[in-house]
Protein backbone atom coordinates (compact mmCIF):
# COMPACT_ATOMS: atom_id res chain seq x y z
CA UNK A 1 0.00 0.00 0.00
CA UNK A 2 1.11 3.56 -0.69
CA UNK A 3 2.17 5.83 2.15
CA UNK A 4 0.08 8.98 1.82
CA UNK A 5 1.84 12.20 2.81
CA UNK A 6 2.11 15.89 2.02
CA UNK A 7 5.82 15.86 1.27
CA UNK A 8 8.68 13.46 0.59
CA UNK A 9 12.22 14.77 0.94
CA UNK A 10 14.79 12.98 -1.20
CA UNK A 11 18.12 13.23 0.61
CA UNK A 12 19.10 13.16 4.29
CA UNK A 13 22.11 15.46 4.20
CA UNK A 14 22.23 18.77 6.10
CA UNK A 15 19.89 20.55 3.66
CA UNK A 16 17.37 17.70 3.76
CA UNK A 17 17.46 17.50 7.56
CA UNK A 18 17.00 21.25 7.98
CA UNK A 19 14.16 21.03 5.46
CA UNK A 20 12.38 18.75 7.94
CA UNK A 21 12.75 21.48 10.57
CA UNK A 22 11.45 24.31 8.41
CA UNK A 23 8.46 22.24 7.29
CA UNK A 24 7.78 21.24 10.89
CA UNK A 25 7.57 24.87 11.96
CA UNK A 26 4.73 25.20 9.44
CA UNK A 27 3.07 22.04 10.84
CA UNK A 28 3.98 19.94 7.80
CA UNK A 29 5.38 16.49 8.56
CA UNK A 30 7.85 14.80 6.20
CA UNK A 31 9.05 11.42 5.04
CA UNK A 32 12.75 11.33 4.11
CA UNK A 33 14.29 8.89 1.61
CA UNK A 34 18.04 8.40 1.15
CA UNK A 35 20.09 5.86 -0.78
CA UNK A 36 22.71 5.75 1.97
CA UNK A 37 22.15 3.52 5.03
CA UNK A 38 22.45 6.42 7.47
CA UNK A 39 21.61 10.11 7.62
CA UNK A 40 24.20 12.79 6.93
CA UNK A 41 24.74 12.70 3.17
CA UNK A 42 28.25 13.68 2.11
CA UNK A 43 29.02 15.01 5.59
CA UNK A 44 28.36 11.67 7.24
CA UNK A 45 29.69 9.43 4.48
CA UNK A 46 32.73 11.25 3.11
CA UNK A 47 34.17 13.40 5.86
CA UNK A 48 32.49 12.96 9.28
CA UNK A 49 35.50 14.43 11.09
CA UNK A 50 35.99 17.36 8.74
CA UNK A 51 35.87 20.71 10.56
CA UNK A 52 33.37 23.25 9.19
CA UNK A 53 33.95 26.92 9.95
CA UNK A 54 31.03 28.71 8.27
CA UNK A 55 28.01 27.53 10.26
CA UNK A 56 26.45 30.49 12.13
CA UNK A 57 27.19 30.55 15.90
CA UNK A 58 29.76 27.73 15.57
CA UNK A 59 33.35 28.94 15.15
CA UNK A 60 34.08 25.32 14.25
CA UNK A 61 31.96 22.18 14.17
CA UNK A 62 32.70 18.69 12.91
CA UNK A 63 30.61 17.44 9.99
CA UNK A 64 29.19 14.51 11.96
CA UNK A 65 28.48 16.75 14.94
CA UNK A 66 26.53 19.07 12.65
CA UNK A 67 24.45 16.11 11.48
CA UNK A 68 23.88 15.01 15.08
CA UNK A 69 22.76 18.52 16.06
CA UNK A 70 20.36 18.69 13.12
CA UNK A 71 18.88 15.32 14.11
CA UNK A 72 18.38 16.63 17.63
CA UNK A 73 16.75 19.78 16.30
CA UNK A 74 14.15 17.91 14.22
CA UNK A 75 13.12 15.44 16.92
CA UNK A 76 9.91 17.34 17.79
CA UNK A 77 8.63 16.82 14.24
CA UNK A 78 9.05 13.02 14.23
CA UNK A 79 10.25 12.60 10.64
CA UNK A 80 10.07 9.12 9.18
CA UNK A 81 13.27 7.97 7.50
CA UNK A 82 13.49 5.41 4.71
CA UNK A 83 17.24 4.75 4.39
CA UNK A 84 19.26 2.49 2.14
CA UNK A 85 16.81 2.92 -0.72
CA UNK A 86 17.05 5.08 -3.80
CA UNK A 87 14.10 6.67 -5.56
CA UNK A 88 13.58 4.74 -8.79
CA UNK A 89 10.28 6.18 -10.00
CA UNK A 90 8.59 9.56 -9.75
CA UNK A 91 5.58 10.45 -11.85
CA UNK A 92 2.59 12.73 -11.64
CA UNK A 93 -0.78 11.05 -11.22
CA UNK A 94 -4.11 12.09 -12.73
CA UNK A 95 -5.11 13.81 -9.48
CA UNK A 96 -1.93 15.94 -9.74
CA UNK A 97 -0.27 14.19 -6.81
CA UNK A 98 2.92 12.17 -7.24
CA UNK A 99 3.65 8.47 -7.15
CA UNK A 100 7.14 7.91 -5.77
CA UNK A 101 8.68 4.42 -5.57
CA UNK A 102 12.02 3.36 -4.05
CA UNK A 103 14.43 0.56 -4.87
CA UNK A 104 13.03 -1.53 -2.01
CA UNK A 105 9.45 -1.20 -3.26
CA UNK A 106 8.33 1.45 -0.77
CA UNK A 107 5.63 3.51 -2.49
CA UNK A 108 4.44 7.01 -1.62
CA UNK A 109 1.38 8.98 -2.65
CA UNK A 110 2.62 12.52 -2.01
CA UNK A 111 1.40 16.02 -2.78
CA UNK A 112 4.91 17.47 -3.11
CA UNK A 113 8.52 16.36 -3.45
CA UNK A 114 11.64 18.19 -2.29
CA UNK A 115 14.90 17.03 -3.85
CA UNK A 116 17.76 17.58 -1.41
CA UNK A 117 20.00 14.92 -2.87
CA UNK A 118 23.28 16.84 -2.88
CA UNK A 119 25.07 15.80 -6.03
CA UNK A 120 22.81 12.77 -6.44
CA UNK A 121 23.00 9.16 -5.33
CA UNK A 122 26.45 7.95 -4.39
CA UNK A 123 28.39 4.97 -5.69
CA UNK A 124 31.88 3.94 -4.57
CA UNK A 125 34.70 5.06 -6.84
CA UNK A 126 35.79 1.81 -8.36
CA UNK A 127 39.10 0.30 -9.34
CA UNK A 128 39.29 0.66 -13.13
CA UNK A 129 42.31 -1.57 -13.71
CA UNK A 130 41.99 -4.27 -16.34
CA UNK A 131 39.97 -7.29 -15.16
CA UNK A 132 39.19 -5.65 -11.79
CA UNK A 133 35.45 -5.99 -12.39
CA UNK A 134 35.85 -9.79 -12.60
CA UNK A 135 36.93 -9.91 -8.97
CA UNK A 136 34.54 -7.35 -7.43
CA UNK A 137 32.75 -8.86 -4.47
CA UNK A 138 35.20 -11.77 -4.46
CA UNK A 139 38.65 -10.29 -3.82
CA UNK A 140 38.13 -6.59 -4.60
CA UNK A 141 35.78 -4.73 -2.27
CA UNK A 142 34.61 -1.20 -1.47
CA UNK A 143 33.52 -1.68 2.11
CA UNK A 144 34.32 -3.99 5.01
CA UNK A 145 31.40 -5.83 6.54
CA UNK A 146 32.97 -8.89 8.20
CA UNK A 147 36.30 -7.77 9.59
CA UNK A 148 36.59 -10.82 11.83
CA UNK A 149 36.92 -13.05 8.75
CA UNK A 150 40.12 -11.31 7.63
CA UNK A 151 42.30 -12.91 10.30
CA UNK A 152 45.32 -14.63 8.78
CA UNK A 153 44.92 -12.93 5.39
CA UNK A 154 47.17 -10.59 3.43
CA UNK A 155 45.28 -7.34 2.94
CA UNK A 156 45.75 -4.39 0.56
CA UNK A 157 43.95 -1.14 1.36
CA UNK A 158 43.78 1.59 -1.27
CA UNK A 159 43.22 5.23 -0.34
CA UNK A 160 44.48 8.16 1.67
CA UNK A 161 41.36 9.39 3.46
CA UNK A 162 39.91 8.71 6.87
CA UNK A 163 38.20 5.44 5.89
CA UNK A 164 41.40 3.96 4.45
CA UNK A 165 43.52 5.00 7.44
CA UNK A 166 40.91 4.03 10.02
CA UNK A 167 40.62 0.50 8.65
CA UNK A 168 44.39 0.19 8.26
CA UNK A 169 44.88 1.04 11.93
CA UNK A 170 41.97 -1.15 12.98
CA UNK A 171 43.11 -4.28 11.15
CA UNK A 172 46.92 -4.22 10.91
CA UNK A 173 47.40 -6.40 14.03
CA UNK A 174 44.50 -8.72 13.23
CA UNK A 175 45.62 -9.87 9.76
CA UNK A 176 48.67 -11.68 8.46
CA UNK A 177 49.96 -8.62 6.60
CA UNK A 178 48.68 -5.12 5.84
CA UNK A 179 49.75 -2.86 2.95
CA UNK A 180 48.37 0.65 2.52
CA UNK A 181 48.62 1.99 -1.05
CA UNK A 182 48.12 5.68 -1.76
CA UNK A 183 48.89 7.47 -5.00
CA UNK A 184 50.87 10.27 -3.31
CA UNK A 185 52.76 11.03 -0.11
CA UNK A 186 50.19 13.55 1.17
CA UNK A 187 47.11 12.17 2.94
CA UNK A 188 43.61 13.55 3.43
CA UNK A 189 43.06 11.64 6.66
CA UNK A 190 43.30 13.03 10.18
CA UNK A 191 46.94 13.95 10.93
CA UNK A 192 46.97 11.82 14.09
CA UNK A 193 45.97 8.75 12.04
CA UNK A 194 48.68 9.42 9.47
CA UNK A 195 51.30 9.83 12.19
CA UNK A 196 50.30 6.56 13.83
CA UNK A 197 50.29 4.72 10.50
CA UNK A 198 53.79 5.94 9.64
CA UNK A 199 55.06 4.93 13.06
CA UNK A 200 53.68 1.42 12.58
CA UNK A 201 55.26 1.28 9.11
CA UNK A 202 58.65 2.26 10.54
CA UNK A 203 58.30 -0.57 13.06
CA UNK A 204 57.56 -3.02 10.25
CA UNK A 205 54.04 -3.74 11.52
CA UNK A 206 52.49 -2.67 8.21
CA UNK A 207 53.68 -1.49 4.81
CA UNK A 208 53.13 1.95 3.29
CA UNK A 209 53.40 2.17 -0.49
CA UNK A 210 52.93 5.13 -2.84
CA UNK A 211 51.87 4.39 -6.38
CA UNK A 212 49.12 3.87 -8.94
CA UNK A 213 47.36 0.56 -9.55
CA UNK A 214 47.98 -0.63 -13.10
CA UNK A 215 46.53 -4.11 -13.33
CA UNK A 216 45.18 -7.14 -11.51
CA UNK A 217 47.49 -10.08 -10.94
CA UNK A 218 45.99 -13.52 -11.55
CA UNK A 219 47.19 -17.00 -12.45
CA UNK A 220 44.72 -19.15 -14.37
CA UNK A 221 41.87 -17.02 -13.05
CA UNK A 222 43.06 -17.19 -9.45
CA UNK A 223 43.40 -13.74 -7.90
CA UNK A 224 46.93 -13.00 -6.69
CA UNK A 225 47.06 -9.24 -6.03
CA UNK A 226 47.74 -5.94 -7.83
CA UNK A 227 50.53 -4.55 -9.97
CA UNK A 228 51.34 -1.00 -8.86
CA UNK A 229 53.59 1.62 -10.47
CA UNK A 230 55.66 3.81 -8.15
CA UNK A 231 56.38 7.50 -8.81
CA UNK A 232 59.32 6.51 -11.00
CA UNK A 233 57.16 4.28 -13.16
CA UNK A 234 58.69 1.07 -11.85
CA UNK A 235 56.23 -1.79 -11.47
CA UNK A 236 55.76 -3.68 -8.20
CA UNK A 237 53.71 -6.84 -7.70
CA UNK A 238 51.82 -6.62 -4.40
CA UNK A 239 50.49 -10.03 -3.52
CA UNK A 240 47.43 -10.25 -1.31
CA UNK A 241 44.26 -12.17 -0.62
CA UNK A 242 41.83 -9.23 -0.49
CA UNK A 243 41.80 -5.62 -1.74
CA UNK A 244 39.70 -2.88 -0.16
CA UNK A 245 39.46 0.39 -2.07
CA UNK A 246 38.40 3.48 -0.10
CA UNK A 247 38.49 6.22 -2.72
CA UNK A 248 35.30 7.93 -1.64
CA UNK A 249 31.99 8.08 -3.44
CA UNK A 250 31.14 9.45 -6.86
CA UNK A 251 27.91 11.38 -7.46
CA UNK A 252 25.32 10.20 -9.93
CA UNK A 253 22.04 11.99 -10.66
CA UNK A 254 20.56 8.63 -11.59
CA UNK A 255 16.79 8.67 -12.21
CA UNK A 256 16.54 12.37 -11.25
CA UNK A 257 17.72 13.06 -14.79
CA UNK A 258 14.65 11.26 -16.14
CA UNK A 259 11.93 13.17 -14.28
CA UNK A 260 11.38 15.90 -16.85
CA UNK A 261 13.16 18.54 -14.82
CA UNK A 262 15.07 21.45 -16.33
CA UNK A 263 18.68 20.33 -15.76
CA UNK A 264 21.77 22.40 -16.45
CA UNK A 265 25.17 20.71 -16.10
CA UNK A 266 23.87 18.02 -13.74
CA UNK A 267 22.00 20.53 -11.58
CA UNK A 268 18.29 21.29 -11.38
CA UNK A 269 17.14 24.81 -12.25
CA UNK A 270 14.87 26.44 -9.66
CA UNK A 271 13.31 29.82 -9.00
CA UNK A 272 14.64 31.84 -6.06
CA UNK A 273 11.27 32.63 -4.50
CA UNK A 274 10.13 29.10 -3.63
CA UNK A 275 13.00 26.97 -4.99
CA UNK A 276 10.46 25.18 -7.13
CA UNK A 277 11.54 23.42 -10.32
CA UNK A 278 9.85 23.68 -13.70
CA UNK A 279 7.53 20.91 -12.48
CA UNK A 280 4.92 22.37 -10.13
CA UNK A 281 5.06 20.66 -6.74
CA UNK A 282 8.67 19.52 -7.11
CA UNK A 283 11.21 21.63 -5.24
CA UNK A 284 15.00 21.36 -4.99
CA UNK A 285 17.36 22.63 -2.30
CA UNK A 286 21.07 22.29 -1.61
CA UNK A 287 23.87 21.35 -3.97
CA UNK A 288 21.59 19.68 -6.50
CA UNK A 289 19.94 22.95 -7.56
CA UNK A 290 21.19 25.92 -9.53
CA UNK A 291 20.13 29.52 -10.12
CA UNK A 292 21.91 32.82 -10.87
CA UNK A 293 24.43 33.49 -8.13
CA UNK A 294 24.20 29.98 -6.65
CA UNK A 295 26.88 29.17 -4.06
CA UNK A 296 27.39 25.58 -2.94
CA UNK A 297 27.45 26.22 0.79
CA UNK A 298 25.62 24.42 3.58
CA UNK A 299 24.47 27.86 4.69
CA UNK A 300 22.85 28.41 1.27
CA UNK A 301 21.03 25.09 1.57
CA UNK A 302 19.58 26.16 4.92
CA UNK A 303 18.28 29.42 3.43
CA UNK A 304 16.78 27.56 0.47
CA UNK A 305 15.06 25.07 2.79
CA UNK A 306 13.35 27.89 4.67
CA UNK A 307 11.88 29.45 1.52
CA UNK A 308 11.03 26.05 0.02
CA UNK A 309 8.96 25.23 3.12
CA UNK A 310 6.81 28.31 2.56
CA UNK A 311 6.57 27.35 -1.10
CA UNK A 312 5.31 23.90 -0.15
CA UNK A 313 2.78 25.37 2.27
CA UNK A 314 1.45 27.70 -0.43
CA UNK A 315 1.26 24.83 -2.91
CA UNK A 316 -0.66 22.63 -0.45
CA UNK A 317 -3.13 25.39 0.46
CA UNK A 318 -2.98 28.22 -2.08
CA UNK A 319 -5.87 30.17 -0.52
CA UNK A 320 -4.52 30.20 3.03
CA UNK A 321 -2.88 33.41 4.18
CA UNK A 322 0.58 32.74 5.61
CA UNK A 323 1.90 34.86 8.47
CA UNK A 324 5.55 34.75 9.41
CA UNK A 325 5.88 33.76 13.05
CA UNK A 326 9.05 33.89 15.12
CA UNK A 327 10.20 30.95 17.19
CA UNK A 328 11.28 33.32 19.97
CA UNK A 329 7.82 34.70 20.70
CA UNK A 330 5.15 32.64 18.94
CA UNK A 331 3.09 30.33 21.23
CA UNK A 332 2.18 28.29 18.15
CA UNK A 333 5.86 27.74 17.33
CA UNK A 334 6.59 26.89 20.95
CA UNK A 335 3.87 24.25 20.89
CA UNK A 336 5.19 22.72 17.68
CA UNK A 337 8.72 22.72 19.08
CA UNK A 338 7.61 21.26 22.38
CA UNK A 339 8.89 24.30 24.27
CA UNK A 340 7.23 24.84 27.64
Amino acid sequence: MSIETDVVIIGAGPAGLFQVFELGLLDIRAHVVDSLPKVGGQCGELYPEKPIYDIPAYPVIGAQELVDRLMEQIEPFEPQFHLGQAVTELKRKEDNRFKLVTSTGTEFDTATVIIAAGLGAFQPRKLRAKDAADYEGKHIHYKITQADKLAGKDILILGGGDSALDWTLELYDKVNSMTLVHRRKEYRAAPASVTKMKSLAEQGLLREFHGMVREVLADDGQFRGLRVADDQGEMHDLNCDEVYAFWGLSPNLGPVAEWGLDIDKRQVNVDTEKFETNEAGIFAVGDINTYPGKKKLILSGFHEAALAAFGVQKYLDPDKRVFLQYTTTSPIMHKRLGVE
